[in-house]
């Protein structure tokens, strides 16, 4: 398939894919279409594994997969419209739980002290993205800074273990919730949260996003197996979205993972679905070993952005 079959292909995907399709890949934003993410496809099968207790799953993160926590998180991905009142009920029954002692959110009683940093910054970004009060986010963003590391990135062993390096799955889950804390347009300890972000965004960098600092050597070989949903793991794929979506502009240390991104690519211009996290979840989106649209999305938007295949650039206009 050429590029322009490529896009078609994908526009014949589930609403949320046809929406991020356009705006991200044909730079035409059809609201008409994120309207109907909540009413058909995905969107609408998510909302409607809600209980009748405001949450899904067991409670905010029980269990794992179709959990609250992470069911709003799935929401947010399919980019289903901000405004959305289900969202928002949703986040106002976790907000009503109280906050732990260090402000962040609990997941149950063993976190009433300390929080999870990682879910923290994972609430931050579903919480942004549906338009939260600023005012409930303020001691999440604080409990999010203070658990920056000398090497400037996360890492939720920190306050379990003494965890003294940070995790690149952990500090990718926080670099989304700041930068959508900042692309919502939220002001407190702005400053703060950008010197962050760039602290973090440089402790990916300085691993090549896949490669260790001391050794040179991959980490994971599972940063290099492309999934969809990513939930808090991370790979080289979802970090290098994570670069486009933040505006970030091109660094040589980007070289080797957009390489692999393109080696990764089939003959008919698809990515594949490579595994999938264990674990229940409420319906399976899209099976491993087969093309992927979540992933072929992904691939295109961080290819377009950083000017990888011209051909995609010059169909978009």
């Amino acid at each position: 398939m050429n590029e322009e079959n490529i896009i078609q292909w994908l526009l014949k995907g589930d609403v949320s894919i046809q929406y991020q399709g356009y705006r991200d890949i044909l730079n035409t934003d059809k609201k008409e279409l994120q309207k109907r993410i909540s009413c058909e496809g995905w969107g609408k099968e998510f909302l409607s594994k809600r209980n009748a207790n405001g949450h899904w799953g067991q409670r905010f993160y029980q269990p794992k997969w179709t959990s609250t926590h992470y069911t709003l998180l799935d929401l947010c991905n399919l980019n289903l419209d901000r405004d959305n009142s289900i969202a928002a009920d949703a986040l106002k029954l976790v907000l009503s739980s109280g906050k732990a002692a260090d402000g962040g959110i609990p997941l149950g009683i063993s976190t009433k002290i300390h929080s999870d940093v990682c879910v923290n910054g994972m609430f931050l970004n579903y919480a942004a993205y549906f338009k939260t009060k600023e005012q409930f986010l303020q001691s999440v963003v604080d409990s999010i800074l203070n658990e920056v590391m000398p090497d400037g990135g996360f890492n939720c062993r920190t306050t379990r273990s003494g965890a003294r390096h940070s995790s690149l799955h952990i500090t990718l889950s926080v670099l989304e919730g700041l930068n959508e804390y900042k692309k919502t347009g939220y002001t407190y300890r702005i400053k703060d949260v950008l010197h962050a972000m760039e602290s973090a965004g440089e402790f990916i960098l300085q691993h090549r996003l896949f490669l260790s600092d001391h050794t040179g050597i991959t980490i994971n070989s599972d940063f290099l197996k492309f999934v969809y949903p990513c939930r808090w793991k991370y790979d080289i794929l979802r970090a290098m979205d994570y670069f486009q979506y933040a505006g970030i502009k091109w660094d040589e240390r980007m070289t080797e993972a957009v390489n692999i991104i393109v080696k990764k690519r089939n003959k008919d211009g698809t990515w594949n679905m490579q595994v999938a996290h264990n674990g229940k979840v409420h319906f399976v989106m899209e099976r491993p070993g087969s093309p992927s649209r979540w992933n072929t999305l992904r691939a295109l938007r961080v290819l377009k952005y950083y000017q990888i295949f011209p051909g995609i650039s010059a169909y978009s206009l």
